[in-house]
């Protein structure tokens, strides 16, 4: 049996913005299918249309002004949660935080699947599973869209890795395309109507055609806009739009940035030559007035015309964030209330997306009933600096930051005692260089010295700066290399290390004496690579005075300008890492507690490239090791958003993933460790014993291509496939949907039962009575998986089905209904080119991991049955 393709969204151009069309130049529609600037699109006030402002935002509205945000946790802790309420109100909240920077269209989410462990921005991502990151993405986004901002679902399609992202192309089948990798832009698409959907940067080789995402016509024009009826905006990745008349045809609607680039430098004459003919661009320009009018950025009087541009404040304020509108919720305040208010969403978020991976001692809360004085020795370098947040271009600077010593000192019994120390090393690079130490050697003025020079070395201009932040930019475009001196005073007696990370071509000096040097002349595709954001620095050494000469080169990237970028550390004299693990243990030894927190950092988990393996960096393990030793009663708290290895994992009684939490780290973890909220989280992704048991271990091209050859076996999928293969089989050290909270369930019974809707198919719903056998209450994630009936098409083993969030109260039991979407039983045909039901006995289990399932349901689908109907 099949169902036939639905068209979600009919696109029909609505008649007033038909008529703006026809008042428009074909220099003017040109212009609007391109950026204005990095962040805006292309005002026309005589037609009342303003900029379309844009921001980043995976976990946080930056805003094209700068300033402070609210920082998320990481998009994979919000998944952890699998709580679509928590969800909608995190959408809730980024529209709030765009409103506050004057953004119209916030970029986020990102619903690509954590193909692979590995996965340079898998911290981006919600989950390894399509269901579940298609119900957390359709929560959020429905949501932000209610209160009036945009959001721009990225990246279409199968951009799952960062290694050559600008350049490789995906190769996989059309199931697989369909039933695994589409299926969260679909289900968006379908529910919410995102206003926006980004482009990725890499091509793709579906079977029949291979071509870039932005010039893919199949998979842009026929399938998104036409056969899905999307009636949004497609728009490039940040300078990922190649060609002109390609592009044009292949469905891309706006190139950002701008107004540079291919279509800012060649579209306009492709027009004027006939290559392109002006009525290819309406649809686009009709894109754009539908999202600027979504957005409160159009204008129209009651008869559809648009109003006196006089009305208008200046576009070029509007564009930088300056000056914020009140209509449509635009510039809505965001004081200390509304501060208050998102600190109290995060720190909720933060908390509830901690996992228990195992709890054997019976450790979390640390706080019982009576409550008594505790000695806490909290150790780890995520401990005294948490990774609040991943690196690359979602980077936002928060409006605060709290830590997890001062907050588990305010929140454990009074009388009790928290020892802080590092114990371990996690960063290669060495501290930020504290520019009050610098003078110019050759004024004597503080600061460093700063000279442009052009390509034949002569000095284009010099100056003294006491600014330094990691950049220089609006660098003089004639200016080939950049030349940064400095006198350093290194007060404390023994030895400094000093260096600089930089890209490019480089030569850095630490009195005299060359540390680092580089003769790879780097483009724009440095911006891409995310490299330049964190880079490892070579580094000196040296004692009471040192004299630091870096020559840097001057990075041109379209869109971003000229710049240079060049880290300045400096690591003090202090005792030696052994020294520093010594002490941990000691402190261990002698408290009631040992809360470790150990994980990875911006080195580490960053868009831009791929992780070479799963380590934890440093000597992170080992600090886990000696202090189990010494102390039973430890906590180890894991600070990543993706995967580690846990070599340890069996030796520690308590082991809890805290992600990347967000600006709310240290009061989410002190809520989570005294008991104020349970740590309810449960894994959306498979954590690995070892990493030579990964199914896609890497994700490098070969031959420029990324061959998706597992098929629909995506994460947990892979891993259920070789399990089924008999004894043996690697198992992981924690299943997909694993997580145990701070109490224990009983399943006792599932009923499934089908509905029917009136404009929708038939939906399945199990019923599954759970009860909470512990002494309080808590928090459940029940999850129901599918299991195909014999012959058929190749399927998974089992897949995720659907799953509810619920609250029970303790020692009390709770029915509660888990739907179960009929597409979760359908695969893709590719010879019929639609969805069909395989008919037979399929099997519905209920359970808490898709590797603790407990009860089972069977659903029998004749042919020709309608896939609700059968049930027992």
């Amino acid at each position: 049996m099949s169902s036939q393709t639905v068209t979600a969204h009919a696109v029909a151009p609505e008649p007033e913005l038909l008529r703006l069309l026809e008042e428009l130049s074909a220099e003017e529609k040109v212009s609007l299918v391109v950026g204005a600037s990095m962040w805006s699109t292309t005002a026309v006030p005589r037609l009342g249309l303003e900029p379309v402002v844009m921001s980043d935002g995976p976990v946080g509205v930056r805003g094209p002004g700068g300033g402070t945000s609210a920082m998320f946790p990481a998009p994979s802790a919000l998944a952890a949660t699998w709580d679509l309420d928590l969800a909608a109100r995190a959408g809730a909240l980024f529209a709030a935080e765009a409103r506050r920077h004057g953004v119209d269209v916030v970029l986020a989410p990102q619903v690509n699947l954590q193909r692979t462990p590995v996965g340079g921005r898998h911290f981006e991502c919600y989950s390894e599973d399509p269901h579940l990151t298609a119900e957390v993405a359709v929560a959020l986004v429905g949501a932000a869209q209610a209160h009036g901002v945009g959001m721009c679902v990225k990246h279409y399609v199968a951009n799952d890795s960062e290694t050559e992202r600008t350049r490789y192309l995906a190769r996989l089948d059309e199931r697989t395309l369909r039933e695994v990798y589409l299926a969260p832009f679909e289900r968006l698409v379908r529910d919410v109507n995102p206003w926006s959907v980004m482009g990725a940067y890499n091509g793709a080789d579906t079977g029949g055609v291979a071509a870039r995402l932005l010039e893919h016509r199949p998979l842009v024009v026929d399938l998104l806009k036409e056969e899905w009826g999307y009636d949004g905006l497609f728009v490039s990745d940040w300078v990922a739009t190649q060609s002109v008349a390609p592009a044009v045809r292949g469905g891309l609607d706006l190139q950002m940035p701008g107004p540079d680039g291919a279509w800012g430098d060649g579209l306009l004459d492709a027009v004027r030559s006939g290559e392109v003919a002006e009525s290819e661009l309406d649809d686009k320009v009709l894109r754009l007035l539908r999202l600027a009018r979504r957005t409160g950025r159009l204008t129209l009087s009651d008869d559809g015309t648009a109003p006196h541009a006089t009305a208008l404040a200046s576009a070029v304020d509007r564009a930088t964030g300056h000056a914020h509108r009140t209509e449509a919720g635009h510039g809505a305040g965001h004081g200390a209330a509304g501060s208050a208010a998102a600190g109290r969403l995060l720190r909720e978020l933060a908390a509830r997306s901690v996992v228990v991976l195992k709890d054997d001692a019976g450790l979390v809360p640390l706080v019982q009933e009576p409550a008594r004085p505790l000695r806490v020795a909290l150790l780890g370098p995520a401990a005294v600096e948490p990774f609040f947040q991943g690196g690359g271009s979602s980077l936002v600077h928060p409006d605060r930051l709290t830590y997890p010593a001062e907050e588990l000192r305010a929140a454990l019994p009074q009388g009790s005692e928290v020892t802080l120390l590092p114990g371990a090393r996690a960063l290669r690079n060495p501290p930020e260089l504290d520019v009050d130490r610098c003078t110019d050697p050759v004024t004597g003025e503080p600061g460093l010295r700063v000279t442009y020079l052009a390509a034949d070395g002569s000095i284009l201009e010099e100056h003294t700066t006491r600014e330094w932040t990691g950049w220089l930019e609006d660098v003089r475009p004639d200016a080939d290399a950049v030349r940064l001196r400095a006198t350093v005073r290194l007060d404390e007696t023994g030895v400094h290390e000093l260096g600089v990370g930089t890209v490019g071509i480089h030569r850095v000096r630490v009195d005299g004496a060359e540390v680092a040097s580089g003769g790879t002349r780097v483009d724009e595709d440095v911006v891409l690579s995310s490299g330049h954001n964190h880079p490892i620095a070579e580094v000196g050494t040296a004692a009471g005075t040192a004299e630091l000469d870096a020559t840097l080169q001057v990075v041109h990237a379209v869109g971003y300008g000229h710049f240079v970028r060049a880290a300045l550390v400096h690591r003090l004299p202090g005792p030696s890492a052994e020294d520093e693990l010594a002490a941990a243990v000691e402190a261990a030894a002698a408290a009631d507690v040992a809360v470790v927190v150990v994980g990875t950092t911006a080195e580490v988990e960053s868009e831009g490239y791929d992780r070479p393996d799963l380590d934890l960096p440093g000597n992170q393990d080992e600090l886990v090791r000696r202090v189990a030793l010494v102390n039973p009663r430890t906590v180890v708290v894991v600070n990543a958003g993706a995967p580690v290895l846990l070599p340890w994992l069996a030796d520690v009684p308590t082991v809890l993933w805290g992600w990347l939490p967000g600006q709310e780290a240290g009061t989410a973890l002190a809520d989570v460790l005294t008991g104020v909220t349970e740590p309810s989280g449960r894994l959306p992704w498979t954590l690995p014993a070892r990493f030579e048991d990964v199914p896609v271990p890497h994700a490098r091209p070969v031959d420029g291509v990324v061959d998706y050859a597992e098929g629909t076996d995506v994460g947990y999928r892979a891993w259920e496939r070789r399990l089924a293969g008999g004894a043996g089989a690697p198992a992981p050290a924690a299943p997909f949907g694993h997580g145990l909270g701070w109490t224990t369930w009983e399943y006792e019974d599932a009923v499934l039962a089908r509905g029917e809707a009136h404009d929708a198919p038939a939906t399945l719903t199990v019923y599954a009575t759970v009860r909470n056998t512990g002494r309080r209450a808590g928090r459940e994630v029940v999850q129901v998986y599918v299991e195909a009936p014999d012959g058929g098409p190749a399927r998974p083993v089992r897949w995720l089905g659907g799953f509810t969030v619920v609250d029970v109260p303790a020692m009390s039991s709770v029915t509660v209904p888990v739907p179960v979407a009929t597409r979760a039983l359908q695969v893709w045909d590719p010879q019929r080119h639609d969805w069909t039901t395989p008919p037979g006995t399929y099997r519905l289990r209920t359970g808490r991991s898709v590797a603790d399932l407990r009860l089972t349901n069977d659903l029998i689908v004749r042919p020709g049955d309608d896939p609700g109907a059968g049930t027992r």
